[in-house]
C-alpha cells in the first residue's frame, strides 16, 4: 500500500480536467465511483461488503482519501484489493487533478476504481472528481433531515445509499419522508436502503454498480 501526499490543484479548469479524466477512463473500460458521506456513515464498511460480494466478478482498486492516517487503506488491503492512501494536505475534498494523480499511483488495470472521498457533506459536492458515478451514503443514525441541511450533496449524487437500516427500529427515522425530501431535490437519484451488516438490499445496489 502506498501513501501519497496530494496538494489541491485549484484551477479554473477543474470541470474540464474532470471531463477529460472521465473520458480517458471510459476509453480504458474503467468505471470510477466517487463515494461521499459524513464521517461515521459507514463508507469503509459498505465498501468492504461490496468488495467481498463482487470482488470475484470484477477487478477492483481503491483510493482512500483523508486528511491524514492510513487506517482505511490498510483495512481495504486486508481484503486482497490494491489501494492507495491519499493525504489531501488539509483539504476537505478531492478534485480532478488530485484524483488523476492518485490513479496514476494506483494503476489502471481495473474494472472499477472506488474513490472514498474525504468525510464531509460540503466540499466533496462542490468539486467534480472525474467520476462516472457519485455515490452518497446517509446513515439511519444521522436522521431524516439531512436533505434539508446539505441539499447540494443530494443534488450532485447519482446514487444514494441509506445505510444501517438494521438499526432503524432504534431510531426515529422516517424513510418515506426522507426519500420524498431527496426526490424533491433530485428526481433522478436512485435510492438504495441497505445494511452492510446483514446484507439486506446489497444485491440491488451492487447490480446497479455493475451495469453501465
Amino acid at each position: 500500500m502506498k501513501v501519497i501526499e496530494l496538494h489541491e490543484s485549484v484551477t479554473e479548469s477543474n470541470d474540464k480536467d474532470a471531463a477529460e479524466l472521465r473520458k480517458s477512463l471510459s476509453y480504458e473500460g474503467i468505471t470510477l465511483i466517487n463515494i461521499m458521506s459524513s464521517p461515521g456513515s459507514g463508507k469503509t464498511t459498505l465498501l468492504s461488503r461490496i468488495i467481498k460480494d463482487i470482488g470475484n466478478k470484477v477487478k477492483i482498486g481503491v483510493i482512500e482519501a483523508d486528511i491524514d492516517s492510513s487506517v482505511d487503506a490498510e483495512a481495504i488491503e486486508k481484503l486482497g484489493v490494491k489501494s492507495v492512501q491519499a493525504h489531501t494536505d488539509g483539504m476537505c475534498h478531492m478534485d480532478a487533478g488530485m484524483t488523476r494523480a492518485a490513479i496514476e499511483e494506483l494503476g489502471r488495470d481495473f474494472d472499477i476504481i472506488f474513490l472514498e472521498n474525504v468525510g464531509n457533506l460540503i466540499c466533496p459536492a462542490e468539486f467534480d472528481a472525474g467520476a462516472h458515478i457519485n455515490l452518497m451514503i446517509s446513515s439511519i443514525t444521522e436522521g431524516d433531515d439531512k436533505p434539508l441541511k446539505y441539499p447540494l450533496m443530494f443534488k450532485e449524487s447519482d446514487i444514494l445509499v441509506v445505510s444501517k437500516i438494521d438499526a432503524m427500529p432504534a431510531f426515529n427515522f422516517d424513510l418515506d419522508k426522507f426519500s420524498e425530501r431527496v426526490k424533491g431535490l433530485n428526481p433522478d437519484i436512485k435510492i438504495f436502503p441497505v445494511s452492510a451488516k446483514t446484507g439486506e438490499g446489497m444485491a440491488c445496489l451492487e447490480n446497479s454498480l455493475l451495469i453501465r
